[in-house]
């Protein structure tokens, strides 16, 4: 009696489960009833979505969409036709046509993908009345991308079709179908790119198109993608491409008090339409191709170099923090810095000092190398040995975010070059080596390198007296909160308290008659900044500005990077204060400071370096 008990219970238990199962599939569950892509008696044709707009920090339209159309093929369905009439209409050869077959039949036979990308909508209204006589042939209407602003092409970047190793790894896209490539479209695409809907029309045992599969049930309609607000100030943005027209360097401006981007200029430049319709492929090409002005190489980012004298402010910080230094600490300057008794031993300096006592404030607004010299070297040798000294002063450099990425969200970068001991060790095995190896460095020559959006973050770090946020594009996402990442403050190893006298000796770089960049001077605006000139070996040495206004509560930070522009003075200075008063005060009041920016021209330089160049190679 027992057994038969149990049997029965089992029964009815598998009844159970099979009933649940069944009713899970059927109704909770639809997905084996949903049609796939290899189910021939049903067409699935997509919706592609809206793609998110893209404004500007104050709300101007940098990035919206136009209208396109693709011819799409699905090979399998495709019968006999009038090649030669065929590709008369799309303004093809019979090669492109076999090529573009080809692929796609290497694709799938049975899965749509787009044989010709990006018709016109004169294409579109010709082509439309004459597809029918071409079968497995369909248009398919598409959003491509439009820049109202000829302006920003390494911020915003530009979208571009997906490869087949791209849809291997992310087959929520198909051949054919755009993703973003390069700038905020690549850092954003999840963003930016929506949702396409799907439609899934039946058909009849003829292949011929009978209505919508169960009337539409599984049909979903697109999602358009966010907006995206960033942080760009496109004016300031436009205003410091023009200043440098003819120019080869980088600008990155950022808001110390959030992080924020306001400016980020790399040049030369391209007009972003280039990247959008069917001759993209070709600019595109033409671009990578051009290995002397490098217009895809975006500067602010990827441009590494010497940070030359504005690193002698972590110098300064650095000692200060070390207690090796302080404000009245005074050295005497002749000429340079002898570092020992080798012929080769000495670092020339152009401060003017002759001999009288140079102490913090006047080393920083004359640039003294003797005095940051004598500071990093006291630094180093503060420890029993110059391993343990270099690690503990790399690692203070370290705390003001050079030396990596930042962790921003910004498609490429470099991460530049702070060295500590290890890196010592390898050139110099025998660990034999002494503060005096690396004096270079004092300075921010030596092995020290930097990108300018690295240099801005530092600026930016000095005018808030010790923290940074980690400098972002990306202002405000539709319906999306802020990474907090980008809203939690990062602070250095220095104390507070060491970077008010370091600032005033910026701030006197201005107003003191002796200061550097005396004469860039901008009435109304209390400025504090740093020239510098980064030494070249293959030319013109560099010209490098950093500077943050008002010198309290500071609301932009800016490095600019001037290729082969001789000195900071001279090219970077002028262009970075311009953009300072620009962004301040909405104008500029030095007509003939502006004039000359605008006119300014390097191109003779670059093209005698050019010249140099293919002596050496011939």
């Amino acid at each position: 009696m027992k057994r038969t008990g149990l049997l029965f219970f089992i029964i009815i238990s598998v009844g159970i489960i099979f009933i649940i199962r069944l009713f899970y599939l059927q109704v909770v569950n639809n997905t084996y009833n949903k049609p796939t892509i290899n189910n021939s008696a049903v067409k699935i044709m997509y919706d592609y979505p809206e793609r998110g707009y893209v404004y500007d920090r104050n709300g101007v339209l940098l990035v919206s969409n136009q209208l396109s159309y693709d011819i799409m093929v699905i090979p399998r369905e495709v019968q006999p036709l009038d090649t030669i009439e065929f590709c008369s209409l799309l303004n093809i050869n019979k090669e492109d046509f076999i090529k573009k077959f080809e692929k796609a039949k290497h694709y799938s036979t049975r899965i749509p993908s787009t044989f010709l990308a990006q018709l016109s909508k004169n294409d579109y209204a010709y082509l439309q009345e004459k597809m029918h006589k071409f079968k497995g042939f369909y248009i398919q209407k598409r959003l491509l991308r439009k820049y109202p602003i000829n302006s920003a092409p390494n911020v915003l970047g530009y979208i571009s079709e997906v490869n087949e190793d791209l849809i291997k790894k992310n087959p929520i896209y198909q051949l054919g179908e755009l993703i973003g490539t390069a700038g905020v479209e690549k850092t954003y695409e999840d963003i930016l790119r929506g949702t396409k809907g799907v439609k899934y029309i039946q058909r009849d045992r003829f292949n011929k198109e009978i209505g919508t599969y169960k009337n539409g049930i599984y049909d979903t309609l697109p999602i358009p993608g966010k907006d995206l607000t960033l942080t760009i100030d496109s004016k300031l943005q436009q205003y410091g491409e023009s200043l440098m027209i003819n120019k080869r360097g980088g600008i990155v401006a950022i808001e110390p008090s959030t992080g924020e981007i306001l400016a980020m200029i790399s040049t030369p430049t391209y007009n972003p339409n280039l990247m959008v319709g069917r001759e993209r492929s070709k600019n595109f090409t033409n671009l990578y191709l051009d290995t002397i002005h490098r217009p895809l190489l975006d500067r602010g980012l990827q441009g590494e170099y010497p940070p030359g004298s504005p690193f002698k402010v972590i110098t300064a910080l650095a000692a200060l923090q070390e207690n090796v230094i302080n404000t009245t600490t005074t050295i005497k300057c002749f000429g340079g810095y002898r570092y020992g008794s080798g012929k080769g031993a000495f670092m020339e300096c152009h401060c003017g000092t002759h001999g009288n006592p140079v102490e913090l404030n006047k080393a920083i607004y004359r640039s003294c190398n003797s005095y940051f010299s004598n500071a990093y070297r006291k630094s180093i040798e503060k420890y029993q040995t110059a391993v343990e000294g270099m690690d503990v002063w790399s690692n203070h450099v370290k705390s003001f975010g050079l030396g990596n990425y930042l962790n921003n969200d910004l498609s490429v970068g470099k991460k530049g070059l702070v060295p500590d001991a290890k890196f010592y060790n390898k050139w110099y095995p025998d660990s034999r080596w002494t503060a005096t190896y690396s004096i270079s460095n004092a300075i921010g020559q030596g092995e020290i390198l930097t990108t300018p959006m690295q240099l801005a973050n530092m600026t930016a770090t000095v005018a808030n007296r010790g923290f940074y946020y980690t400098p972002h594009i990306v202002k405000d996402i539709f319906g999306k909160q802020l990474d907090e990442k980008y809203t939690t403050p990062k602070y250095t190893s220095i104390d507070e308290r060491h970077f008010e006298p370091v600032i005033e000796g910026l701030f006197d770089v201005f107003e003191n008659p002796h200061g550097t960049a005396h004469w860039s001077k901008v009435k109304g605006i209390e400025i504090c900044g740093k020239t510098g000139t980064s030494e070249n070996p293959h030319g013109q040495d560099h010209s490098i500005f950093i500077a943050f206004a008002p010198k309290d509560n500071p609301k932009i930070a800016i490095a600019v990077f001037v290729e082969n522009g001789y000195w900071g003075s001279r090219w970077a200075g002028p262009i970075a204060t311009l953009m300072i008063e620009k962004y301040l005060n909405g104008e500029t009041l030095r007509p003939w400071e502006e004039q000359r920016m605008l006119n300014g021209s390097l191109e003779d330089e670059y093209n005698k370096q050019l010249i140099e160049t293919i002596k050496i190679e011939n």
